[in-house]
């Protein structure tokens, strides 16, 4: 049992601390820098949203585009609208014919309407292929890029090495989401690991609000897939050009509200690394994938976390001796501390301790969620 206890305890440390600091130290010796330029002459940009009965974020969506800092004659924006059943279309032909009335310097504006609800795969696939740009932007409805987001991520294409850029987002400090602490400490190791694989060659994924890639580069979406931020940046990966992370093309959005919100979203993302190792089953070819060891120790090792805790969790109450009994007490106290919920937040030392449990319990929460969803029979469709 001892053997359990120690296995499943490197395990998570290792996932957790130790894949972190070992790439902290792989960038300080081996770093591969990026050759940035911003440059007066600039190629032209295609910006493909998937929307489906967005009339809520829609306009502000496009507005928030043509304030880009982009020159707008080198801009163009395509909307897909799948079997939107609301006011989205209505928006944006609002849009367009503002735009169709201006000045020749005005940014172009597509809408592309599929009749039946075809799912975002399928949505981004006919985008992709009405593009006239060489730089292809990704994102979503909903966020907010910062005015000069486009001219960042497209400054990195100056480096021929380079295929996709992924941007950061940035979560508004002034959200009510009840489990914003939680989801902070989350997201700032993840944007921290994502920025220090990126200065070592490249990273396993993209923000899927705010991320580019070279046109010629795009490979076809299949329909049920789930994560196009993963797929198309390891598609990128698997041609030989480099992924990176660009804290500077920054995107704003808000956390869920409730657990209940972040729960859908987060079981969706793990869902599709899973749903990613039957459709690319070459990304854990270690002779085929690049960042084979990077994409395992990101990616894959997080989803099997509950798994290994629950392992510790017994094996430490059944080791014996004082030692492991306070093991049991501590992953006990992990799974509790969360529950006391403000009645310590205010507490320097507990409270942080509490919102670091209340990352761990949650994550590995919606983890376990996702394996049994995944292997429940049926269609995985969760957008």
């Amino acid at each position: 049992m001892q053997a359990f206890v120690w296995i499943s305890l490197a395990y998570i440390i290792y996932t957790y601390l130790g894949y972190p600091c070992l790439l902290f130290i792989w960038g300080k010796l081996l770093p591969q820098k990026v050759n940035k330029q911003y440059t007066a002459s600039v190629p032209p940009v295609s910006v493909v949203i998937a929307a489906r009965n967005e009339e809520t974020h829609i306009g502000a969506r496009i507005e928030n585009l043509l304030s880009q800092d982009y020159p707008s004659t080198m801009m163009e924006i395509i909307i897909v609208s799948d079997g939107s059943s609301d006011n989205t279309d209505t928006i944006i032909n609002t849009f367009i014919q503002k735009s169709n009335t201006a000045n020749l310097d005005s940014t172009h504006i597509k809408l592309i309407r599929a009749e039946i609800h075809k799912g975002k795969p399928s949505a981004l696939n006919t985008g992709v292929s009405q593009a006239s740009g060489e730089i292809i932007v990704f994102t979503d409805a909903r966020q907010i890029f910062k005015p000069d987001a486009i001219n960042q991520l497209v400054a990195n294409f100056n480096d021929p090495r380079i295929g996709c850029v992924s941007g950061e987002l940035v979560f508004f400090e002034n959200s009510t989401s009840e489990i914003k602490s939680e989801m902070n400490f989350y997201w700032k190791l993840e944007k921290r690991i994502r920025k220090m694989e990126g200065a070592i060659n490249s990273v396993a994924g993209a923000t899927g609000a705010i991320y580019a890639i070279r046109k010629p580069l795009f490979v076809p979406l299949p329909e049920e897939i789930l994560l196009d931020d993963v797929f198309i940046p390891m598609k990128v990966v698997f041609q030989g050009y480099r992924t990176i992370f660009d804290n500077d093309a920054v995107a704003y959005d808000t956390f869920a509200k409730t657990l209940a919100h972040e729960k859908k979203r987060k079981v969706r993302t793990l869902v599709g690394n899973y749903q990613l190792l039957r459709l690319m089953p070459e990304l854990l070819a270690p002779f085929k994938n690049p960042i084979f060891f990077r994409y395992l120790s990101h990616k894959i090792l997080r989803l099997f976390i509950p798994f290994f805790f629950i392992i510790f969790l017994f094996s430490s109450f059944l080791a014996g001796g004082l030692f492991y009994k306070l093991l049991f007490i501590a992953s006990i106290l992990t799974l509790l501390l969360p529950l006391t919920g403000e009645r310590i937040s205010a507490m320097p030392f507990l409270g942080k301790l509490s919102q670091l449990a209340g990352a761990f319990v949650s994550l590995n929460y919606f983890a376990l969620l996702a394996f049994f969803y995944f292997i429940k029979p049926g269609k995985k469709n969760l957008w």
